[in-house]
């Protein structure tokens, strides 16, 4: 029981219900704490928390959603109700939007935190039906007792059950084992979890593990879990035992006693429970009898978008429709698969669509036959299995990801020569809708008399130049060769992707993948083809044909009022910048860039800075921690956008995305190389991922400025630290790009090192080319840079060619024959026409207010803006002889022992003064 509010009447839950959105009031009733939420125009929503025991020392935390009056006996009054939970990981308060709609659209919700989550109790079971299962049972038999449930018997709600991914495989679960479940919604979820953890024998370490972790470690696992976790993990192999002990767990052990309408939403970019596993639920239900829907969404657990909006109106629907008997209730077409249809010009984000059929196609629908072409090919599984290919990465998800980076075209997916075999079609003469999952026969020989491979189709573009793995999904088999080899039938990922015009189909077998367990032990596969690609079509679904929600024929009436809306407001869309002729020629024009820490915050990492760079420049960009140096070079890579102003490259606006980023390198933070790979395989294997031309690499005119020489033969285990970061420097140069962002390039470097990095810049601007190096070594910069940029807390604070900022006369020098006391420096500092005194082990520097306004660049449009600068032309001057002459008078008046007085000609000075020693 929760007590930490006082309690308050009954009778107030079914007073008038006037409050603002923003009321809250919370009761204690029976044995939970109620809450009232209101919003404007909306029915209020009731909340009760209670802890409900189901098992001996087990207590579940729910809350219940409730909206209108509650607890009448009148059947009037009464709802039908919906259990609703998390995904793994979760609790309770991540469905908590999602069951306030429901109430409001007439339902009683029930949500609750799965055993170890959250504020329940218990040992993690996977969905065991003697745990977590059992426990929605008893949850059912409380909601029974409500007197504002409907009931289709005594004992018997009407009830419905959603959740996703662990809750979705619990929903279904629940309709398998209690037969009062009247209809569930399971979204990204699995029928099998053997099947999804041990694909074809093959054991998925990277989720397995994230499940461990995010469940709170093996020991909040029922014994016999973690100890199957621990067993399989050092083996690299599920045993007999480990299947068995997830298949008793799933639903498909259950598959024939689930008889109730299923809505089944499936992401598309998931490689933890792929598409498949939700063709095996349809196909089980509807052999059952019951009502299927399929629906295939555009996210997933590798990320992308997960249309919730548009998911939980179609629960909504559907439960209307089965829980409510509304007949009227437009539940959606049989089956509808969310396609992505080109870049977004305002964010570039992708821009969805989707298509539709009257009856689901299953994964093999409209299959036609692909040619592929390649000999008998043989390849190696290394010692180790390292270095493993890549495809999916668990927990690059949200928005983004690798596999909604391969929905726009982009591939990002790794084969190291050696270990794969791969296998071509001719380019297509149309465009090839794939829709479902490819199959193809090819026979395998093991030096070891087991294979375990990788299987994949790349969709190719024209030469070679971009390889795309649609949704980042492969098939791991373990295949037992025998001594002569075997015929294997492999089922590809299922997908929904458009290969188009003139790109070809690549079969890919390898033999090592990161997310994937494979044989330590060395060995050689050879495969060979056995027949054509099998690839699904999907004839019967089409795009728009699907009937449309009652909500679309007001929807255009809204859009007029909106529109009208705008044209009286002024508001205008964003729309794609046009590129500024004038700044052609520009590397980079930073005009009023500003980015705050957070949407709502005030405080700024960077703010009004604006500064502008030339061809042959390179340009040192310095600041203390926190100046603002790294988030103002990650806008200008177009890795974050900025809140505020605007960047330039030659002329056009920096988005994500934006194609003249083709035209800049970068080298942020060092590189990863391959440590068996020589140095030229290494740049070969990175500029094949970017699926550019091999012409356009200018790989010889980047070694010869790298300097690396014969060592490019060499593996790069045997390079030192020195030659590591020079190899870096050359990938970021491959290309010859015409803006060179280097961030820290001589970390870790020795003095004969950072000399060695120091020419390889100088050599690179030599030619036209401009260079922006990020640097706290201020020795180094004042002898490589050309130019400086100096910021401090998110703002400007000089910028100039190094000679003029570390020897202009605003900067002095004061040496002192003995100490001086604080308050002292302090008075120097307050004198007329001094910006600051900071005191060193020279002495003190003190920098003088210049008088001169800065006079920007003859190239520069407009006046410069407080904060602003220029890096390509004169700077503001001063009378230095004057000024050092003032000085000594009013240093003697304050009586200073003066040594010595002079402009000082260290950067290290310099920097200190500009900041104000805060570094």
């Amino acid at each position: 029981m929760d007590l930490r509010m006082p309690a308050a009447p009954r009778r107030w839950l079914r007073g008038p219900r006037r409050w603002t959105a923003a009321a809250l009031v919370a009761v204690l009733a029976g044995a939970g704490t109620w809450t009232a939420v209101a919003s404007d125009g909306a029915p209020a929503v009731h909340r009760a928390d209670r802890v409900i025991p189901t098992a001996d020392g087990v207590r579940i935390d729910t809350s219940y959603f409730t909206s209108g009056s509650t607890g009448s006996a009148g059947s009037g009054d009464r709802r039908p109700a919906v259990l609703l939970t998390h995904g793994f990981g979760g609790n309770k308060e991540d469905v908590r939007k999602q069951a306030e709609d429901l109430a409001r659209d007439g339902y009683a919700v029930l949500t609750w935190s799965s055993r170890s989550f959250g504020r329940s109790t218990g040992k993690i079971g996977l969905n065991d039906p003697k745990g977590e299962v059992a426990d929605v049972s008893k949850l059912i038999d409380w909601l029974a007792k409500r007197p504002e449930v409907q009931l289709d018997k005594a004992g018997d709600p009407r009830v419905g059950v959603a959740g996703a991914s662990y809750g979705g495989a619990v929903s279904l679960l629940a309709a398998g084992y209690d037969q009062r479940v009247d209809a569930i919604a399971p979204a990204i979820t699995y029928w099998n979890l053997a099947d999804a953890l041990f694909p074809n024998g093959v054991f998925k370490k990277l989720w397995a593990g994230m499940f461990i972790n995010s469940g709170g470690g093996c020991d909040t696992f029922e014994a016999q879990l973690c100890e199957m976790y621990e067993r399989v993990a050092e083996s690299g192999k599920p045993d007999a035992a480990a299947m068995k002990l997830l298949e008793e767990r799933s639903p498909s052990a259950v598959g024939d006693r689930i008889k109730v309408p299923t809505l089944i939403m499936q992401g598309q970019t998931d490689s933890l429970f792929p598409l498949g596993q939700a063709d095996k639920i349809a196909k089980a239900v509807k052999a059952n009898g019951a009502p299927v829907d399929v629906d295939w969404i555009a996210g997933g657990h590798d990320g992308g978008d997960m249309e919730t909006g548009r998911v939980q109106a179609r629960v909504t629907s559907w439960f209307d429709r089965y829980l409510k008997d509304d007949k009227n209730a437009d539940t959606g077409p049989a089956f509808r698969v969310t396609r992505t249809g080109g870049i977004d010009s305002t964010d570039g984000g992708a821009q969805l669509r989707g298509a539709d059929g009257d009856t689901y196609p299953g994964l093999t629908a409209g299959d036609r036959e692909v040619a592929l072409s390649g000999r008998e090919q043989e390849f190696s599984n290394p010692a180790g299995a390292s270095p493993p290919g890549i495809s999916a990465l668990p927990g690059l998800g949200g928005a983004g990801g690798l596999s909604q980076l391969s929905s726009l075209g982009v591939g990002v997916s790794l084969d190291f020569p050696g270990q794969f075999a791969r296998f071509d079609s001719e380019p297509v003469t149309r465009d090839l809708r794939i829709t479902g999952s490819p199959t193809v026969t090819v026979n395998v020989k093991s030096t070891t008399d087991e294979a375990v491979l990788f299987a994949k189709v790349y969709d190719v573009g024209p030469g070679g130049r971009q390889q795309v793995l649609p949704s980042q999904l492969v098939t791991p088999i373990r295949v037992a060769t025998g001594d002569s080899g075997k015929d294997v039938r492999l089922t590809l990922p299922a997908i929904d992707h458009e290969v188009q015009e003139g790109h070809h189909l690549r079969l890919v077998l390898a033999s090592t993948d990161l997310g994937y367990a494979s044989p330590l032990t060395p060995a050689t596969y050879t495969v060979s083809l056995k027949s054509d690609l099998a690839v699904p079509t999907a004839p019967g679904v089409t795009t728009g044909a699907a009937g449309l929600p009652a909500w679309v024929w007001w929807l255009p009436i809204a859009g007029v009022l909106t529109a009208l809306a705008v044209l009286l407001t002024g508001r205008r869309r964003t729309t794609t910048t046009p590129p500024d002729p004038a700044l052609a020629e520009v590397p980079l024009q930073i005009t009023d860039l500003s980015k705050r820490y957070a949407k709502s915050s005030d405080r700024y990492a960077v703010r009004d800075l604006s500064f502008r760079v030339e061809r042959g420049q390179v340009l040192g960009l310095l600041g203390p921690n926190g100046a603002g140096k790294t988030t103002t070079l990650r806008m200008l890579m177009g890795l974050i956008k900025p809140d505020g102003g605007e960047i330039r490259v030659f002329g056009h606006a920096i988005r994500p995305g934006s194609p003249v980023l083709s035209r800049v390198g970068a080298f942020v933070e060092g590189a990863g190389f391959l440590p068996h790979l020589s140095g030229r395989e290494n740049l070969d294997l990175y500029w094949q991922a970017t699926g550019r031309p091999s012409e356009d690499a200018h790989l010889e005119e980047a070694l010869e400025i790298a300097g690396l020489g014969d060592a490019l033969s060499r593996a790069v285990r045997t390079y030192s630290q020195g030659m590591r970061q020079r190899l870096a420097i050359a990938q970021a140069m491959l290309g010859l790009p015409d803006l060179l962002i280097l961030d820290e390039p001589t970390n870790g470097l020795d003095p004969p090192q950072i000399r060695e990095m120091r020419e390889v810049m100088i050599r690179y601007a030599a030619a036209g080319r401009t260079v922006i190096v990020s640097s706290h070594l201020l020795a180094e910069v004042e002898q490589s840079c050309t130019h400086l940029v100096v910021m401090d807390r998110g703002r400007l604070v000089q910028a100039g060619p190094v000679h003029e900022i570390i020897g202009s006369g605003d900067t002095l020098l004061v040496g002192l024959a003995t100490d001086i006391p604080d308050p002292l420096v302090e008075k120097v500092a307050a004198l007329p026409g001094i910006d600051s005194a900071i005191r060193t082990d020279d002495g003190l520097l003190i920098r003088l207010s210049a008088r001169v306004p800065a006079t920007a660049h003859s190239g520069a449009t407009g006046s410069e803006a407080p904060g602003s600068g220029t890096v390509a032309g004169d700077s503001a001057t001063v009378d230095d002889s004057a000024a050092a002459a003032r000085l000594l008078v009013e240093l003697v008046r304050l009586e200073v022992p003066v040594a010595s007085l002079g402009p000082h000609r260290r950067l290290e000075d310099a920097f200190l003064t500009l900041i104000g020693g805060s570094a």
